[in-house]
């Protein structure tokens, strides 16, 4: 049953790693601005 938990916490930490990768890869920096922005911008246009 150790081996399991073993193997969760590996699994965890190569998801949390891969999950920190795929924010601050620079491809997505233009996309995260643009989302927050998003509260700020008007429907109604006027």
């Amino acid at each position: 049953m150790r081996t399991l938990g073993s193997l969760w916490l590996v699994w965890l930490l190569i998801l949390f790693a891969a999950i920190i990768w795929w924010a601050y890869r620079p491809k997505n920096k233009k996309r995260f601005e643009d989302d927050a922005q998003i509260p700020f911008k008007d429907e109604n246009g006027g």
